[in-house]
């Protein structure tokens, strides 16, 4: 009854009339679709934008005076304005588009890290990282003989502030954390470690995949110098991202890629001149559709609100997370107090892999594995988890079948 009471004016049902692939049925039943962290779903207006932009304006941008670039451009354009107010960012020249998280990753690691880490140095790179916030930072620290500095995290899941207090050095570069551990749903105090790392005049690169479509961000507040995210991972397509970085860094910063958009002039007598930030990060013809659908993302959430999507999400994996507690030899990964809407669980006697296909069977979608976080398999001593990652357009009666389904493992596999 709490939720029900708790979201009288959250109409998920009308929500879930604007995603088309939750009526979808599996083997026979409803599509129980609870693997957000991995990719969320599309509205249709999200959809759709990808049908309007081929079907009417349809051009490359920034190249053409012709009336369908002009539009391509006035659009593609528009989104960095709504990124920028999405974030809470001070500049749309800070927003830069990417294919995804990982790319901004890489931007940053290839980008800042060539040019201003030497030999000796130390990246800060915590226990809890996706692949995608450790492996650059290996491969640059590999070809420039820098430290990697792990930052350890406690039996709940939660950074070790103190550790981190007392690793971080001047020899500390650059400090790399999540803000929403995919594997544990782990919050992080971004604004603090921020604090603490400017102390030691290191630059803060926060992986904010799994929080932007989960709570409301402020980079400006948070202070960090880079934040990056996928719009696949908030109603958005895949293969497009944004890193948004602090101009007087991103102006400091060499580009990425080479090739068109990104320079001012090329010549063989005269040599190559840089474009300006955003677009000396922006070689070549971007994800054009992409980028204008994740306008449309953002534009979808805003309607609905960070702070009621929070509210309700909370709800979801409070429930979920009690129900799944009565499951004889279930134990939760990732009990830290503040946690975004992850449940990471491991069942005494099953793979996790097995725990996938049983409920796929009852149309139930969640993700096993090691989530490209195998550190932190490592730090709990275990192969795999199974997890349900929960999105304000499922339900309490969807967390009922998922719950279900997991009863049908012990029945099939004890």
């Amino acid at each position: 009854m709490l939720i029900k009471e708790q979201f009288s004016t959250f109409d998920v049902d009308k929500i879930r009339d604007d995603f088309p692939i939750l009526s979808r049925r599996i083997n026979d039943k409803p599509l129980v679709y609870v693997d957000n962290a991995a990719s969320t779903q599309m509205p249709k207006p999200v959809i759709d934008a990808f049908s309007d932009y081929h079907s009417r304006y349809h051009a490359n941008v920034h190249r053409g005076v012709h009336t369908l670039s002009q539009e391509a451009t006035d659009a593609f354009e528009k989104v960095r304005t709504l990124v920028k107010s999405f974030i809470g960012a001070g500049d749309e020249n800070e927003i830069i588009y990417t294919s995804g998280a990982t790319d901004s990753i890489n931007l940053v690691a290839q980008s800042y890290g060539r040019a201003f880490l030497n030999e000796g140095d130390e990246i800060l790179v915590s226990n809890m990282e996706h692949h995608a916030n450790i492996v650059p930072w290996d491969m640059l620290a590999k070809e420039k003989g820098l430290k990697i500095v792990v930052i350890p995290i406690t039996d709940e899941g939660e950074l070790d502030m103190n550790a981190y207090e007392s690793l971080i050095s001047e020899k500390t570069r650059i400090v790399a954390i999540n803000h929403v551990s995919n594997a544990l749903g782990t919050i992080n105090p971004i604004k603090e470690i921020t604090r603490i790392a400017h102390q030691h005049n290191a630059v803060v690169m926060v992986d904010g995949a799994q929080a932007v479509s989960h709570m409301e961000v402020n980079v400006v507040d948070l202070d960090c110098d880079f934040y990056a995210f996928s719009a696949h991972k908030m109603l958005g397509p895949t293969g497009v991202g944004v890193l948004y970085g602090k101009r007087e860094l991103l102006d400091k910063m060499p580009p990425y890629r080479g090739g068109g958009d990104m320079i001012l002039s090329v010549s063989f007598n005269t040599g190559v001149t840089f474009n300006q930030v955003p677009h000396k990060f922006e070689a070549g013809t971007p994800g054009i559709a992409g980028v204008i659908m994740l306008g449309e993302a953002i534009k979808y959430i805003n309607t609905i609100g960070r702070d009621s999507i929070a509210a309700y999400e909370n709800e979801l994996l409070e429930y979920a997370t009690l129900q799944a507690l009565k499951i004889d030899g279930l134990r939760v990964i990732g009990t830290a107090k503040k946690k975004a809407s992850v449940l990471s669980f491991v069942l005494d006697g099953v793979h996790p892999h097995d725990i996938g296909t049983v409920l796929d069977f009852h149309g139930v979608a969640i993700r096993s594995g090691h989530h490209c976080a195998q550190p932190v398999m490592e730090r709990f001593q275990i192969p795999a988890t199974s997890r349900a990652s929960f999105a304000f357009y499922n339900t309490k009666e969807e967390v009922d079948i998922f719950i279900n389904a997991l009863k049908e493992v012990l029945e099939v596999f004890r």
